[in-house]
């Protein structure tokens, strides 16, 4: 019989995460994609990702409105726990085999609880890695709830496998976001105007002689810092004077700072050779970034995907603190100057080497594999 796999994604990097994996399900002879959209993903202000995903030609089974204004503390507890009833009510309709949750959001605790107190099994793609803030509490939480493990590098999967999770159950597969990055490596030059294509507001700048791309988002555990700490960030980038290509922030405890920040930066008649975008297509993304001189901020694309691409990366802050890197990236404190010199650094290095640290680009085929012929057990025990 065909096996029901339902699919959690609640944010525009969840879907970068798992694009690949996505479509190899839908394509899988022995699988049903139930494609759940939920949280910022519906959401206009954060990009409306579902209509991106809808262009990409999926299907979704059910809309998941869980997201409640004020980006703090309160609010994403209060979003989780709205976030597990809702989600409930989803699998209770779609009676999925499986469930897959991604990655260390707080949607994602909210799925891997909902499903496993309604006795289905749970697959986590990414467990096992390293972070700072709140999401490092998350990921293990997540592990600890789930069935079988998806994992990106071995380091990760040494970990799981420490935390008392079943060997047998623990796959290394890389990470999904790879294999787009694979898929756009051999590209020469952008190949789309992303003005032209996505619109955002500022400037239309010639990016032939070079860019930044800058995405910034809020460290949790240091949320009432954000708005200060993307204005380092802003000032650093600025002052290589360079075209900014810059992506607004998650939807987390803090972000309605950042935004702030960012506004204010702009009513200042600063930034004048930045562009400001909310979300655009996974690979534009990507072949951005590829074409792009480095990327600035703490989002962990420049960590995965920009290792394996070669791409320099700024990373600003401890929202990454601990993840697993290669020699792309270099670290730096909230601080402009120190920001400014990094980036400075950076262009002058060029591109790297590519460096398969999260995966060699076929993770999205071995997942829908292992889903396909995994012998589904919701039980587990610790293994020491």
């Amino acid at each position: 019989m065909t096996r029901k796999v339902g699919l959690v994604v609640t944010a525009r990097p969840s879907y970068a995460r798992i694009k690949s994996a996505l479509s190899a399900i839908q394509a899988h002879p022995d699988l049903e994609l139930q494609l759940i959209v939920a949280a910022s993903a519906l959401l206009d202000r954060y990009g409306e990702v579902v209509r991106v995903i809808e262009a990409d030609g999926f299907e979704i089974a059910a809309r998941v409105f869980n997201v409640l204004e004020g980006e703090n503390l309160i609010t994403s507890a209060k979003t989780t726990g709205l976030g597990i009833m809702e989600l409930a009510t989803s699998f209770d309709n779609l009676q999925p085999d499986i469930v897959v949750t991604v990655a260390d959001r707080y949607e994602t605790l909210a799925t891997a609880v909902a499903a496993s107190y309604m006795n289905i099994p749970v697959a986590h793609v990414q467990g096992g890695e390293v972070t700072g803030s709140i999401d490092e509490k998350v990921r293990h939480a997540v592990t600890k709830l789930s069935n079988y493990h998806f994992v990106s590098s071995q380091k990760a999967a040494e970990r799981v496998e420490r935390m008392g999770e079943d060997p047998k159950k623990i796959f290394l597969t890389g990470c999904p976001s790879v294999d787009l990055a694979a898929g756009i490596q051999s590209e020469t030059g952008l190949n789309f105007d992303p003005f032209e294509k996505y619109g955002g507001v500022g400037a239309e700048a010639d990016l032939a002689d070079g860019y930044l791309v800058l995405m910034q988002h809020p460290v949790t555990t240091q949320h009432d810092e954000s708005k200060a700490q993307i204005r380092e960030s802003l000032i650093a980038a600025e002052a290589v004077d360079l075209p900014v290509l810059l992506f607004w922030p998650n939807v987390d405890a803090g972000s309605d700072d950042i935004s702030r920040g960012i506004r204010k930066f702009r009513e200042e008649g600063r930034g004048k050779k930045f562009h400001y975008f909310k979300n655009m297509q996974p690979e534009d993304f990507l072949r951005l970034l590829v074409n792009s001189q480095a990327i600035v901020g703490n989002s962990s694309v420049g960590i995965r995907e920009s290792a394996f691409l070669g791409v320099a990366s700024v990373n600003v802050g401890g929202r990454q603190a601990g993840r697993e890197r290669g020699a792309n990236v270099l670290d730096v404190e909230h601080d402009a100057q120190a920001i400014e010199a990094a980036i400075r650094a950076q262009i002058e290095h060029g591109k790297y080497e590519s460096d398969p640290i999260y995966g060699q680009g076929s993770a999205g085929t071995q997942i829908a594999d292992l889903l396909a012929s995994l012998e589904l057990s919701v039980e587990k025990q610790l293994t020491y």
